[in-house]
């Protein structure tokens, strides 16, 4: 019937015995705790407090007697009997007040009958006293005594009285008590049933929940023992409708799972060490032709270096003239500056000597008008007889320079005439050198940029055979890395070999239905053909511009294996496959 019910009901109905104990339990408690503080209560009022009001009482009375006997020793000094005189009016009413609440307390007849004669006595012994206390004058200690003893048999019978009430209170505090006991009896024997009863109910329905979800667990347990050693042909029985049943019916399908899982596997195992064998095969080939492929890169980078060398002599040189050619055309830009300053001074020649030609002109002009002055001057003292003879010689003379003066003007224009004539032509051939300058500085300027134009494509020429020659290098490194690849990849298929090998022996631990576990036998491996000895390169020459080589990159992780196909189709075809990569 457990079985029907999920584990969770049955410990919610364990829970719910459990609480009904405890609800049970603390019921009792409140039950015993409510009587204990009701006969409590009742001791405390009634038979505790009525015998602590009547000692309170008792007290007082003997209070009210030594404040008597103070004011008869004290007879005489009136301050000190007033004292002790409202000491004893005190006591006797505190005695009043206990009385009172004693009064308040006390349920029994016979004791409310007594406290009412203890009342009226200790009363008369108040009146009484107190009336022999107004005539205390005048009397020593002995006369007082006397006096004061007048209400004193009032006292003694109240004292009496009170006396026979505190032994009958000691009897219902006697009795209270031992109804208190036997209550406390009856609780304790109560409770221990109580927790008796529970603790078998706890033990019995703990030992059947228990029982009911701890079997099943155990069948299941060993059962998961049985798959965990390889064993799959176990069988656990499985009844019912709770989580346990669950647990085994899950266990039961995978037992059902590993069983289809396992001779999968084992298939697989089969297959994956064929194909693994066959891999390494194709890989050793392939290492073999990466390595004669590098060893070709090699020689060809070894190549690409001498020709970068060659290239950048001829860049460097192609550099070199066109900084000659750069040098030559500002030398002849210079000179051209030169001549132009030259041609400029000529011009200014030119124009001076232009402008003495006319100063010239005008001085022959000059004379020639001094000499018709002369003439004319020689002429009229010719007139004027022998009076102009002085004169006469006189205009001869200016007439001869003024003739001197006209042919030195004359030769002078000559000269300077040839000049000009001389400095026209010098500065038409300055002129001529100017232009043959500036068509020289021309040409050396388009001469320059030709060659500047040779050396930026020596330049990029060395730049591209350079990035060729990394590229080449690059390709030797990566070919390099390859060739550690397909090595590592030819160790990671020959360790899959290996690790397919020991799936295998492993799976077959197993037992299947209809069967012992199978004894495993390794595929014999394809055979693999030596690699060849990698060739030395040659010698590299030194590289124009070198670059960093990119970090060889790691090797990847093998992806998941695809089911592999028939061993015999695989061998057949793995030679043709590798030699056409």
């Amino acid at each position: 019937m457990l079985r029907n019910l999920s584990i969770r009901k049955r410990l919610l109905w364990v829970y719910i015995a459990f609480v009904v104990l405890i609800l049970g339990m603390g019921a009792l408690g409140i039950w015993v705790a409510s009587t204990q503080n009701t006969a409590f209560n009742r001791f405390q009022h009634g038979v505790l407090g009525g015998s602590t009001h009547a000692l309170l009482t008792r007290v007082e009375m003997l209070n009210m007697r030594r404040y008597e006997k103070d004011m008869a020793l004290h007879v005489q000094d009136a301050a000190k009997r007033a004292e002790y005189q409202k000491k004893w009016e005190d006591a006797y009413a505190a005695a009043e007040k206990a009385m009172a609440e004693l009064d308040r307390r006390i349920v029994d007849p016979a004791s409310i009958e007594a406290l009412k004669r203890v009342r009226e006595h200790l009363s008369k012994y108040h009146e009484g006293t107190r009336a022999a206390m107004k005539d205390l004058d005048g009397k020593d200690t002995a006369e007082a005594n006397k006096a004061l003893r007048v209400a004193q048999p009032a006292y003694v019978e109240a004292d009496k009285i009170l006396a026979g009430a505190l032994e009958t209170v000691d009897r219902f505090a006697k009795a209270a008590t031992d109804k208190l006991n036997g209550l406390y009896n009856v609780v304790l024997y109560a409770t221990i049933g109580v927790v008796v009863f529970a603790l078998a109910m706890v033990v019995i329905g703990g030992r059947i929940v228990s029982a009911s979800i701890v079997d099943p667990l155990r069948r299941a347990e060993q059962f998961s023992s049985q798959v965990r050693d390889g064993d799959l042909t176990g069988d656990l029985a499985n009844s019912g409708n709770d989580e346990a049943t669950q647990l085994s019916q899950a266990l039961i399908d995978m037992q059902a799972s590993l069983q289809k899982i396992v001779g999968n596997v084992r298939q697989a195992a089969e297959s994956i060490q064929v194909a693994s064998s066959e891999v390494a095969s194709g890989n050793q080939d392939l290492s073999h032709r990466t390595e004669q492929t590098a060893a070709s890169l090699q020689q060809t980078a070894s190549a690409m270096n001498e020709l970068t060398a060659t290239v950048n002599q001829t860049a460097d040189s192609a550099r070199t003239a066109a900084q000659l050619a750069s040098q030559a055309s500002s030398a002849a830009e210079r000179g051209g500056a030169v001549v132009g300053e030259v041609v400029s001074t000529m011009e200014q020649i030119n124009h001076s000597s232009r402008r003495i030609n006319d100063i010239i002109g005008t001085i022959d002009g000059i004379a020639f008008q001094t000499n018709i002055l002369a003439l004319n001057a020689a002429v009229e003292a010719a007139r004027a007889g022998e009076a102009g003879r002085g004169f006469a010689v006189v205009a001869a003379e200016v007439r001869s320079l003024a003739q001197r003066s006209a042919e030195a003007a004359r030769e002078i224009k000559s000269l300077i005439g040839a000049s000009v004539e001389s400095v026209d032509a010098g500065t038409r051939l300055v002129a001529d050198a100017g232009t043959t300058m500036d068509e020289i500085v021309s040409s050396v300027q388009r001469v320059t940029d030709i060659i500047g134009e040779i050396s930026a494509a020596a330049g990029e020429q060395s730049s591209g055979i350079g990035s060729v020659n990394d590229s080449v290098v690059q390709l030797d490194q990566a070919t390099q890395q390859n060739a550690a690849l397909v090595e590592e990849s030819a160790a990671a298929a020959q360790s899959l070999r290996e690790q397919a090998q020991k799936l295998a022996e492993v799976v077959a631990t197993f037992r299947l239905p209809g069967g012992s576990a199978a004894a495993y036998k390794a595929p014999t491996p394809a055979p693999a053909s030596k690699p060849a000895a990698k060739p030395l390169a040659k010698p590299a020459a030194k590289a124009a511009a070198p670059r960093s080589a990119p970090a060889a990159s790691a090797p990847r992780p093998a992806p998941s294996p695809s089911p592999a196909p028939a061993p015999a189709s695989a061998s057949a075809s793995a030679d043709g496959d590798w030699e056409t990569f």
